[in-house]
C-alpha cells in the first residue's frame, strides 16, 4: 500500500497500534478487511492534512462523530478543514466518523473506542438519549471534552454545544409561513428526521408554539423519522398526507426535500410555501428552480470554529474570552444566496 507518511501518523489518523498498521502496510494475512480499509481512510485523510502535518503548534487530535446524511456532513466537513489553518496556535488533527443513520449501540461503541484509544476531543452529533449520555460521561471522566454540534444533548456531560439557535429557528420558520400565505388557514406539513435529536425537536416545539399564537386557523401534518433520507421521507409524506389533506405550506426541519416535493406532486399538492433548513447542494438547486420559497442557514464554518475554541479553552490554548458564540439564523431566498454558495454550487 503505497503511502508518504511516518507509520505513527497513520496509527495516530487510524486509531489503531503501530504492529496493527505494520501488517496492514505490509500485506500481511490475518487482518480483518474493516481494519484494512481504516488504515487506506487514514492515508487519505493525511493526504488532505498534508499542510496541517507541516504546521508547527500544539497538534489536538479530534473526532467528529456525526449522524446525518451525506449532503450535511459533507457540508459540515468542509466548513471543519476549511477552518483548520486558522486555528493556531493549536494544530487540529480530525478524524471523522460521519454516518447516515447509526443506531445507539453504533453511536456508543464509537464513544467507547474513542475513549480507549484516547483523544483531545470529540465533537458529537447525535440522538438525545440516555446511552449517549451516559458515554459522554465516559469521556468525560477519561479527561476527554465534548462539544455536541448543531443538536445538543443538554442533561450530559458535555462541555458545551456549538450551532444554531434551534428555537429561534423553528419560530423564525413559523413568522415566515404566516407571512407567506395570503389566507392563514389550511395544513402545514412538518418533517423531522427523528424527533429524538434534540436539535429538530426544538425546532418543532418552537415552531408549533409560535404558529399557534400567531396564526391558530393553520393545522399541522407530521411526516416525521424518514431520517432525512429521500425513500423513507417521501414515503411518510405520501402516508400522513393521503388525499383529504391540503397542503398550503411546508416546513422541513430534517431535509430529504427533493423527496418531500416529489411526494407532494405524485398526490397533486403545491404548496404555496416551502421553508428548508441548510445551503446544501440540493437545497440551493430547489432555491433556484423557486421550489424552495426560503432556506434558514446558519454559518457552519462559525460554528465549527467556536467548537474548535472550546477544545482550545480546554487545553489553555485560548482564554474563555476568545471562544467565538455560535451562529445566528439567516433567511435566505433565490435573491440573496451568498455568492461564495453560489461559487461552490454552480450549476454542472
Amino acid at each position: 500500500m503505497a503511502h508518504r507518511f511516518l507509520m505513527k501518523e497513520i496509527a495516530l489518523q487510524a486509531g489503531l497500534g503501530l504492529a496493527t498498521v505494520d501488517r496492514v502496510l505490509n500485506g500481511r494475512e490475518h487482518v480483518r478487511e474493516h481494519t484494512r480499509q481504516r488504515v487506506q481512510h487514514a492515508i487519505k485523510e493525511l493526504e488532505k492534512q498534508q499542510f496541517q502535518l507541516a504546521t508547527s503548534g500544539r497538534k489536538l487530535v479530534v473526532d467528529v462523530v456525526v449522524e446525518a446524511p451525506s449532503r450535511f456532513s459533507d457540508e459540515l466537513r468542509e466548513a471543519l478543514e476549511s477552518e483548520l489553518p486558522g486555528l493556531h496556535p493549536a494544530v487540529f488533527r480530525p478524524r471523522f466518523l460521519l454516518q447516515d443513520t447509526m443506531t445507539t449501540a453504533e453511536v456508543v461503541d464509537a464513544l467507547q473506542g474513542i475513549g480507549r484509544r484516547g483523544s483531545h476531543g470529540v465533537f458529537l452529533k447525535a440522538r438525545d438519549v440516555p446511552e449517549v449520555a451516559d458515554a459522554v460521561a465516559g469521556l468525560q471522566q477519561r479527561g476527554i471534552p465534548v462539544v455536541t454540534i448543531f443538536t445538543d444533548i443538554p442533561q450530559s456531560a458535555r462541555m458545551a454545544y456549538a450551532g444554531l439557535d434551534n428555537r429561534m429557528a423553528g419560530a423564525t420558520a413559523a413568522y415566515l409561513i404566516g407571512q407567506w400565505l395570503a389566507r392563514r388557514e389550511g395544513d402545514v406539513l412538518i418533517t423531522m428526521s427523528d424527533e429524538r435529536f434534540r436539535g429538530e425537536e426544538e425546532r418543532e416545539i418552537s415552531f408549533r408554539d409560535e404558529l399557534q399564537r400567531r396564526y391558530p386557523k393553520l393545522t399541522l401534518v407530521d411526516a416525521s423519522g424518514g431520517h432525512g433520507l429521500d425513500a423513507q421521507t417521501e414515503e411518510r409524506v405520501k402516508r400522513a398526507v393521503g388525499s383529504k389533506r391540503k397542503i398550503v405550506a411546508v416546513y422541513s426541519m430534517g431535509g430529504g426535500n427533493g423527496a418531500i416535493l416529489r411526494a407532494l406532486k405524485s398526490i397533486g399538492q403545491t404548496p404555496r410555501c416551502f421553508i428548508g433548513h441548510d445551503l446544501d447542494r440540493d437545497n440551493v438547486e430547489l432555491l433556484r428552480d423557486g421550489k424552495l420559497s426560503a432556506v434558514l442557514h446558519h454559518d457552519l464554518r462559525q460554528d465549527m470554529r467556536t467548537a474548535c475554541h472550546h477544545i482550545m479553552h480546554f487545553h489553555k490554548l485560548l482564554p474563555a474570552s476568545a471562544v467565538g458564540p455560535s451562529s445566528s439564523v439567516m433567511v435566505v431566498t433565490p435573491v440573496n444566496v451568498p455568492q461564495f454558495v453560489e461559487q461552490r454550487f454552480r450549476r454542472r
